[in-house]
């Protein structure tokens, strides 16, 4: 964003206490949003802290084991956006691009984006996977639960590389393709890249009993 949208961004961070509501990019309110998977509340942060106007904290989210599950959620979507050495490091771009997809999403739903990226990583992460038991040189596969951290950062990162394979050589642009990717998954499409690799995930864990 240009230094204009940066001065109005931090007008209405020190506006804030007046209306003591945080909206995203000072567009998108937290209030209504919810998260319907009980298993994974804990580990989606929107509420309280991690209502913020921008998804570019400076927190150090990596110090520590599991402290990114406080990470707010869009931010991880942000991070998860600057993949691609080329990419490293653009959190500029990276927030104008989830920008982007969350207006196009609100176009397409009529729904706060917030809330259809919640319910997309929700749906996006594979419940059960399957893991390499090896013994004695015979390597066989066993099912396992995928845990709830896990669940939430293979859809973040399922999501991305979805949005990331389909903009490539398209005339589409990635933010579209990105907000294509979270509404499709959130409705549990099965054009969404996230929902057929998490059913082709399930699928062999299913095999591997």
């Amino acid at each position: 964003p240009t230094q204009s949208t940066w001065g109005a961004f931090n007008m209405a961070a020190t506006e804030a206490p007046a209306t003591s509501e945080v909206k995203l990019f000072g567009k998108w309110t937290y209030d209504d949003v919810s998260c319907a998977d009980l298993s994974l509340v804990d580990y989606i942060a929107f509420k309280n802290k991690a209502a913020v106007y921008l998804p570019h904290t400076g927190g150090r989210w990596q110090a520590k084991r599991f402290r990114k599950a406080l990470c707010p959620i869009v931010e991880r979507l942000v991070n998860s956006m600057m993949r691609h050495g080329r990419n490293n490091g653009k959190k500029q771009m990276a927030v104008r691009i989830v920008q982007h997809a969350f207006e196009i999403i609100h176009l397409m739903t009529d729904k706060n984006p917030i809330q259809v990226l919640v319910d997309a990583v929700k749906n996006g992460g594979p419940r059960e996977d399957s893991t390499r038991i090896g013994s004695a040189g015979v390597v066989r596969r066993q099912a396992v639960d995928v845990s709830p951290l896990r669940r939430v950062n293979q859809a973040i990162y399922l999501m991305c590389t979805g949005a990331r394979t389909s903009a490539f050589r398209n005339v589409k642009t990635i933010a579209e393709c990105l907000a294509d990717e979270i509404i499709n998954c959130s409705k549990e499409s099965s054009n969404s890249f996230a929902i057929k690799k998490k059913d082709e995930i399930e699928r062999v864990a299913k095999a591997n009993r």
